[in-house]
């Protein structure tokens, strides 16, 4: 068997151990990032053994190189386990980023979420929100008193805005409108969810983009917009 074989094992058994214990936190009753150390050091450990034996052999200088490789290959791994929550919110952010309009989920150590939103090319805060199960573009409006749809979203969402009773009078950016008053099963940004929404249905043609407004937005914990970030927290 060779050392790369046995390295290799090693590393994935430990692995293996990790995903299966990982909501538990515990390995064996040690905590799961001690238990990461403990098996890097074993094939570390591992490699220096069979590198003094294979060194007998084999020229010394060629041997105390191939082990610094292995070291320092198994360092990267096991580092990017340890720091796999902060490469994940720098992935999110870096993500966010170069796609406007993606909404980027952070978790801080106490395992609070919290949702960044970046300005999109039209200098609006826009998102995919999920409502009822799909999904629609929606500006974020702090102005707008209540979720509102535009005619042709509630129809991609299946609320048949054609039976709709339009009895409340808007103002929208086309004009005045009428709405017809509706409740949402659920709305949901990210990890952020929320149940029996108050919303409205504008007419067909009098709302070019749906709103994201308080209705959602208050029941929120914490809200900070900034200028060219927006954040949102459950």
């Amino acid at each position: 068997m060779t050392r790369l074989t046995i390295v290799l094992g090693i590393l994935a058994v430990g692995l293996v151990f990790l995903i299966l214990n990982h909501d538990s936190g515990r390995t064996f009753g040690i905590m799961n990032d001690d238990f990461g150390r403990l098996v890097t050091l074993g094939a570390i450990a591992t490699m220096f053994a069979t590198g003094i034996v294979q060194s007998r052999r084999h020229n010394i200088g060629e041997t105390l190189r191939q082990f610094g490789v292995w070291v320092l290959i198994i360092l990267v791994l096991v580092s990017a386990y340890l720091y796999r929550t902060d490469l994940q919110s720098f992935g999110n952010r870096l993500v966010a980023g170069l796609i406007p309009g993606r909404a980027a989920v952070f978790t801080d150590n106490e395992g609070i979420q919290e949702v960044v939103l970046h300005k999109v090319l039209n200098g609006h805060f826009e998102t995919p929100v999920t409502v009822n199960g799909e999904t629609v573009q929606m500006l974020v409006d702090t102005g707008a008193s209540r979720v509102a749809l535009s005619y042709e979203d509630a129809q991609t969402l299946g609320l048949n805005p054609a039976g709709l009773a339009f009895t409340q009078r808007v103002s929208t950016a086309n004009g005045e409108a009428r709405a017809a008053p509706i409740t949402l099963a659920e709305v949901a940004i990210g990890p952020i969810v929320r149940n029996n929404i108050q919303a409205m249905v504008t007419e067909e043609g009098k709302l070019d983009q749906s709103l994201l407004g308080m209705s959602f937005l208050s029941t929120l914990d914490f809200l900070q917009m900034q200028t060219d970030e927006l954040r949102l927290r459950d």
